[in-house]
């Protein structure tokens, strides 16, 4: 059964703060939303621009009592950066999960339902509970839970564990993509990781369509049939 997201938009899923956040570490915004709501939850996704790939999200609870140096927005990262930290947080975090909607989910719904849909699962992956959620954007997924579910717009870049969750989805999409590469050369997944680059268009309109792109991205190059024109 196809999943159907709410995409509700709502002030009231926003996270209020009461005081400054001018000057704020990542690490201090964490601390004063924990001090509130009890142990923080970020949630956040990779892939929802790319016309190719899977759709990734992870949830990830940081350990306050064993800090990670140089957590931060996955896109301010260098790939390498991101790499180093990909192991170190996995080992330090209390608890995380990694998970993905696939490009058939993507296409029976949207990217919208099918992202919300990976955050769900990678929630539900979590050993321990969490007192609040802190999902990155301004849509909620479809998640139960005793404590509270916030939306941080640009959480990435505000809370040390959205900042967390960012890297550890980015990174496994890039190997993901990556390992893609090698089962459908040609394409040049490695180097776009399925994002619409002229390289990347150029290699359809000669290959054609693979098993992991996203027909309703690419409408235009398919006719009746099936196939590319």
């Amino acid at each position: 059964m196809a999943y159907q997201s709410k995409h509700k938009k709502s002030r009231e899923t926003q996270l209020v703060i009461e005081v400054s956040l001018d000057g704020l570490t990542l690490r201090e915004f964490d601390k004063i939303v924990s001090e509130r709501y009890g142990a923080v939850c970020g949630i956040d996704e990779a892939g929802r621009g790319p016309v190719a790939g899977a759709v990734f999200a992870a949830a990830v609870i940081l350990d306050p009592n064993n800090p990670i140096e140089g957590l931060n927005d996955s896109k301010k990262l260098t790939p390498k950066k991101r790499e180093a930290l990909f192991p170190i947080i996995k080992e330090k975090a209390l608890t995380y999960c990694i998970s993905s909607a696939s490009v058939e989910e993507i296409d029976e719904t949207d990217i919208l339902s099918a992202d919300l849909l990976a955050m769900k699962r990678a929630f539900e992956g979590l050993k321990s509970a969490a007192g609040i959620v802190l999902v990155d954007g301004d849509v909620l997924p479809d998640i139960v839970l005793d404590g509270a579910l916030k939306n941080v717009i640009g959480g990435d870049a505000k809370s040390e564990a959205v900042a967390a969750a960012s890297i550890l989805a980015k990174v496994e999409r890039d190997r993901y993509m990556c390992e893609m590469a090698e089962k459908y050369p040609g394409y040049g997944f490695e180097k776009h990781k399925g994002y619409g680059t002229k390289a990347h268009y150029e290699a359809i309109e000669k290959l054609g369509l693979c098993p992991i792109h996203r027909r309703t991205f690419l409408k235009k190059y398919i006719t009746e049939n099936g196939q590319t024109d």
